[in-house]
């Protein structure tokens, strides 16, 4: 029987202070070369470990080998200059320099297989894979090629859609494609956002995820998370359509959010990945916070439906503050664990 409450976290891990800068979302790498690639597969064993330390049922990367959780991914395609950048609004409420798309986009080599080998030989526990998904990357560059969205939506979807069957192929168990825009563009989203993410995801049999944040903890999202009013109700808008959508699990934003739980009732029949750590601030919850969290969650999804998780990456706490909360949502999933089987 497959256990109930499956831990897990949602993105990105803090990477040691001798591979980037602490606390430091993007940081250059302080190696190079042939160091560079010894030190983010150690990075890897020591979020691996972490993650095993607190009891995380399925284990990541942590994103220890790129980064940025797109433009890393974007830097091995062809068609997108890094040196020709344009300022751009990201996510409609910051302004970001991004690289251009000046030709056709395509994928001259696998990007993330060989980390993903990598990790899979390092454990036997479940393993999930984020990658960036099709509109949040057109959404994190200037297009000077395309000249539309949805076209080059469609080209990354595809271009997705060969690397993700590649890491299926090295052993991950669960693909993650994060959509931060999908809590943005909704007119878009549901006119070809989501078929765009389906087309990533086209042919897979291991189980594909869709992470919808509301963002990391920096300034320009805690921000605007405070325009959004008493209520957060972005995910009413594209729910009704991931619920009919191929896509087997959601993951969604809840501790001290402002997101009505019942809002998961709109996902019916899904595998719900409910965030229960905030990772916008660097107070630890406590294992009954956590636990308050997936039993509110619970009275909208089935027990052998909910992962519990964070909100989302972890890259700018401390690496004590993340251990801390890891072991947090380990705890109260057990908590509740208890109770379901008493």
């Amino acid at each position: 029987m497959a256990k109930l409450l499956p831990t897990s976290t949602a993105g990105s891990l803090p990477k040691p202070s001798w591979l980037a800068q602490p606390e430091t979302l993007w940081s250059p790498w302080k190696l190079q070369g042939e160091e560079l690639t010894e030190g983010k597969q150690d990075a890897l064993r020591v979020a691996l470990n972490d993650q095993r330390v607190a009891g995380i049922d399925i284990v990541s990367d942590g994103e220890q080998t790129r980064q940025h959780f797109v433009t890393t991914f974007i830097e091995h395609l062809d068609g997108v200059d890094f040196e020709k950048r344009e300022t751009v609004r990201i996510r409609n409420r910051y302004d970001a320099s991004v690289p251009t798309v000046v030709g056709a986009v395509s994928r001259p080599e696998p990007v993330f297989v060989e980390d993903a080998k990598f990790l899979r030989a390092q454990t036997d526990q479940p393993i999930k894979w984020a990658l960036p998904g099709p509109m949040t990357m057109i959404d994190t560059l200037y297009d000077g090629h395309y000249k539309s969205r949805e076209k080059l939506a469609w080209e990354f979807a595809t271009i997705l859609n060969q690397e993700a069957r590649e890491l299926q192929a090295a052993g991950v168990d669960i693909i993650q494609f994060d959509e931060p825009a999908f809590n943005v563009f909704f007119d878009e989203v549901n006119d070809w956002g989501i078929a765009a993410l389906e087309r990533a995801a086209e042919g897979l049999t291991c189980e594909t995820a869709v992470h919808i944040c509301y963002g990391y903890g920096i300034k320009a999202n805690t921000d605007w998370k405070k325009t959004l009013g008493h209520e957060w109700r972005q995910y009413e808008a594209v729910f009704p359509k991931l619920q009919t959508s191929s896509i087997d699990i959601v993951s969604l934003e809840c501790q001290h959010s402002h997101v009505p739980m019942d809002l998961i009732e709109l996902l019916r029949g899904k595998k719900v990945m409910v965030g229960a750590i905030d990772v916008a601030t660097g107070a630890i919850e406590t294992p009954e916070e956590v636990a308050d969290v997936l039993r509110k969650a619970l009275q909208f999804v089935d027990d052998d439906k909910l992962y519990p998780c964070t909100n989302c990456g972890m890259a700018p706490l401390s690496r004590n503050v993340a251990q801390g909360k890891l072991a947090a949502l380990s705890a109260g999933a057990e908590i509740v664990r208890r109770e379901l089987s008493a």
